[in-house]
This record gives structure tokens, sequence and C-alpha cells, in this order.
């Protein structure tokens, strides 16, 4: 359940009379608010009701209420959601003091039940400030996400592309020719970070799953739970209420669990078998003189566990780590992707201007890689990286970034934030605010043509944060480096190999052409609300 399903489930009838019954009992009980100048330099904070505070003003789509919000209130404001306090940042200038500025005092995590119960509570994105979070985070971007370990999956990836160009010419055409956009990009994602994670080997599935359609429906249940809101994470003294809201919830997280853990000693157990054979080598020869070209994850986080790098590194941070991986690299990579085509869709100069520069790179290669698109074209396309910067822009994978909690008492644009505080980064509200971006609401990818060559994870070394999608400080993503040549290659090979139009039948009642329905739908990420159905045209060169 979402934040907003949340706002609904607090709201039922049921809920309402406790509510009525709890407000008397405690306004009665009310102390009169402390005076002094540390309450005063508190964020301002719109009104909210006794108990439930601003739960009920988020919406469906607490990203969009937010913005609205912070217009009225400030780009940084105090909210109760339940009995949390949550300041949220709604300007460049709040996330480069609560990210870089002052990064170490907002660098923790609050605990997420959801992410407790499904993570072993023992990953990266979700784990509290401390020594554990340390080395989760240095096995992840020195041993799974260097750039050396990215570069070495550039064959996976150009293999994926080219599985999602055959789903695209095989897949049954739907009425008015379309195609169901939206499941090509999710099996493109899902396949791209499996093989990175567990390898090649087929036999890494559910029994009786030989398409893998009940593997990705397991890891969709995954990411859908681990979204999941739940009562009594806000209002303690509803908690009772969890199982009468949301009946199987406890099963479901049960149950999705149970199969992922399953999954994962099997391929782990795997592992260290082919490991023994080898006479305990973790690296396999690739037949090349470089002995890291065939390590997946799974590999590389044994090594570091088998050889004591990270003293405690065991089984169970190992598989933390590779659902966190699983988690954010499918979301981000089909999200934006699929985002991404919705905007060049509605804006049809664009992707012609963009498959121009996409054609014409491939028709200027030499002889091997002339006629299709690979990674050692993504380098060229200086526009290609300019529309996935502005979807970014307009559509962050996760809008409310990943919320953090404060260290100790300290300060964001001189208000004061005491120490245990939830903070919550609105990097959509960032991306279109009007005094930052010009003509903000429009989609623009030549904004990004300006400063030269359009590049993602520079933001923390600079002190540009009009455009955080991805984070950053102690916090930021670390994976940005795996999920980009992901989002590059599988765009830039869509756009290649075919043209694409809306089909005529499913708009405006046959009539003609329209354009994608930007509606949103708020859960683990904001993705389209409605599935992406769009019609290929296949193109060759001339």
């Amino acid at each position: 359940m979402d934040v907003s399903s949340l706002v609904a489930a607090v709201l039922s009838p049921i809920l309402l009379v406790a509510l009525f019954i709890s407000i008397l009992f405690f306004t009665k009980r009310r102390s009169p608010p402390p005076s002094g100048s540390d309450v005063r330099r508190l964020p301002p904070s719109p009104w909210g009701l006794p108990l439930l505070g601003h739960l009920p003003l988020l919406g469906p789509l607490p990203h969009r209420k937010l913005k609205s919000l912070a217009e009225a209130h400030g780009p940084v404001m105090l909210l109760r959601l339940g009995r949390v306090p949550t300041v949220v940042a709604s300007s460049a200038a709040a996330a480069h003091e609560a990210m870089k500025t002052r990064d170490l005092a907002f660098a923790s995590r609050a605990r997420v039940r959801m992410a407790d119960r499904l993570l072993y509570g023992r990953d990266l994105v979700f784990a509290p400030y401390g020594e554990y979070w340390r080395q989760a985070r240095r096995v992840s971007v020195l041993h799974l996400l260097s750039p050396r370990r990215v570069l070495a999956f550039r064959a996976v990836r150009e293999q994926e592309a080219a599985a999602l160009l055959d789903r695209v010419r095989h897949s049954p055409p739907a009425p008015g020719g379309a195609m169901n956009l939206s499941d090509a990009l999710i099996s493109y994602a899902n396949a791209v970070i499996k093989r990175a994670a567990f390898g090649d080997d087929k036999g890494y599935g559910i029994e009786g799953d030989e398409g893998g359609e009940k593997l990705r429906e397991v890891f969709a249940e995954f990411e859908g739970l681990l979204g999941t809101a739940t009562v009594g994470e806000f209002v303690p003294w509803l908690a009772w209420a969890d199982s009468y809201l949301m009946p199987g919830l406890d099963a479901r997280v049960a149950r999705t669990f149970e199969v992922l853990d399953g999954l994962l000693e099997k391929v782990i157990a795997g592992h260290r078998e082919r490991r023994r054979r080898l006479g305990g080598a973790g690296r396999i020869d690739a037949g090349d003189g470089d002995d890291d070209d065939r390590r997946d994850f799974v590999d590389v986080l044994l090594d570091v566990s088998d050889t004591g790098e990270e003293a405690g590194f065991d089984t169970i941070g190992i598989k933390a780590i590779i659902l966190d991986m699983f988690g954010a690299a499918t979301d981000t990579t089909y999200t934006t992707l699929e985002w991404a085509m919705a905007e060049l869709i509605n804006h049809p100069p664009k992707m012609r201007k963009l498959q121009d520069e996409i054609r014409q790179a491939a028709a200027t290669a030499t002889a091997n890689g002339a006629g299709r698109i690979t990674e050692a074209h993504l380098g060229k396309l200086r526009y290609l990286r300019a529309v996935l910067k502005e979807t970014l822009r307009l559509h962050a994978p996760v809008p409310l970034l990943v919320p953090r909690e404060t260290l100790q008492d300290t300060e964001l644009l001189g208000y004061r934030v005491p120490a245990g505080t939830r903070v919550m980064i609105n990097a959509w509200a960032i991306g279109r605010d009007p005094t930052a971006w010009e003509r903000a609401e429009e989609f623009l990818p030549e904004r990004f043509l300006e400063d030269g060559p359009a590049e993602y994870a520079v933001v923390g070394q600079n002190d540009d944060f009009r455009f955080v999608p991805f984070g950053a400080g102690r916090r930021g993503c670390p994976g940005v480096g795996f999920a980009v040549p992901s989002m590059e290659l599988a765009l830039a090979s869509l756009l290649y190999n075919f043209d694409w139009e809306l089909p005529r039948q499913e708009y405006q009642g046959g009539g003609g052409l329209s354009k994608v329905d930007m509606s949103e739908l708020n859960g683990l990420s904001v993705r389209l609300k409605t599935t992406l159905r769009l019609v290929a045209t296949p193109w060759s060169p001339p």
C-alpha cells in the first residue's frame, strides 16, 4: 500500500470512530506548546489534523501535493505524518545543504517495516548510517559497480537489447496494430540485472518457469510490497488495524520472502559448488587474459566474503545486496525508458531529431558496427543523453528520494531540524522549479546541450543541485553507472530499428492520432498509469 492507500485506509469509517474518540482524549490532555527561539525556528508547517497530522493532505500523488504546499509555505516545510516529524526540502538550495553542506547530519535512514522483512534488515539502501552501511557501500561501489565491472557486462546489455528488439518484432499486435512496450521494457530491465547478478546459468529460476514469467511476477510482487506503507508505522496506536485494512498482507510478504530466499540460496549454493570444483577459485577465465570478464555479482560477493576483505560480510549480506540491485535496477531502467518513449511520442520533432542522430552515427560507423547500434556508439550520441536527462528531470523514477533521517540536531536553510527527523527531498519539485528552469514544465532536451556533454552522475561533485534524480552525497545512488548504459542502449536500439506512433483505434475513438496520457501511478517508483501501447514500424538503412 503506497501513501495514498494509507491515507484512504486511516480514513475508513471504523477508524474514523476510533480517531474521533482519541482526538477528544488527547485534546483534553494536550499541553500548551513550549515557548522559545528553538520552537519559533522550526520550519513552517501547514495546518494538520490531531494525531494523523498531515497524512490526509498528501493525496494519491504526494510529490505533486508537496510541491503545491511548498509554493505556499516555502522550500523547507515541517510535516507530521502521524507521529513521524518529517521535513520536506523542495529547492536546489535546500537539496545542496542536505546532501552536501550538511550531508553527514542527514545521512541516516529510518527503519522501514517492509525493508526489514524483505531485505533481512541488512541491505544498503535502507540501512541506518553506521559501520554496516559503510561496509555494504564499499562492497557495492568498489566491487560491484566500479567502471570496470560495469564495462564487463557490455555483452549482456547488447544481447538483451537484441532480445528486446526481437520481442518488439514478434509481439502479438493488439487492436490498431499496437504492441505492449511497457511489458517488453520490464522484461529487458529484469533480464539485464538477472544475468548480471546470477550469470547465464538457465538453472537459476523457479521450477517449471522456463520462460521466466513466474520469476518476473515474483520480483514485481517484491517491488510492490517494498513500496507498501503500513498504518502502524505512522500511527502506532492504529497498528492493530493493519490486519483489518490489508488482509493477507503478512501472508503475501512471507510467501514472497520464502520464494526469493529459496532462489537466492539455490543461486549461492550453485556458485559455491562451482568454486569448489575449480579448487576454490572464484574467478572465471574468460579466455582473453582478463579473468574478471565473466564474474557475476554473486561471484564477486562470494570473493569478498571468502577472502574476509570485509569482516562480517556473510551470506545474508550477499542476499540483501542482490535484492537491492534487483529492486533499484529494474524499476529505474524500465520507468525511465517508458517515460522517455512517451515524451518522444508526444513530441515528434524531438523523436525525429534523435533518430537522425542515432542513424547517422550507425551509418558512419566502421564495418563491424555499421547497420546496428552497440555501446561503442553511445559516446557520440549527445542528444540521446540530453533526452534521457530531460526525462529524468521531468519524471524522476523516485520523485521523493528515499527518505533520510537526521543523526543529530542540525539546520536546513536556517531552520532547526531536530535529531531523528525524517527528511524527504522532492526531486520532482526541484526538477520543475520555475525559478531554476526556464519553461520548466516543457520537454526541452536542448537545455542539456548548452553546457557541453550531458552527464548524469556529477551531482555532489559541484554546486548545481537543480537535477538530483539519483540523489547525491553519502546516500546518493551508487548504481547510476550501471543503469545509464542499459537505458541508453535500449532507447537508441528501439529508435534506430523502428519508427513509432500511437495506434489510431485506441485514441479518440479511432478518429485520429492523439497524445500519450501522461497520468502517473504511484508505487515504489512513479510510472505511467496506463500501459504504453505503440505501433512499431521496422526501419532499415536505405
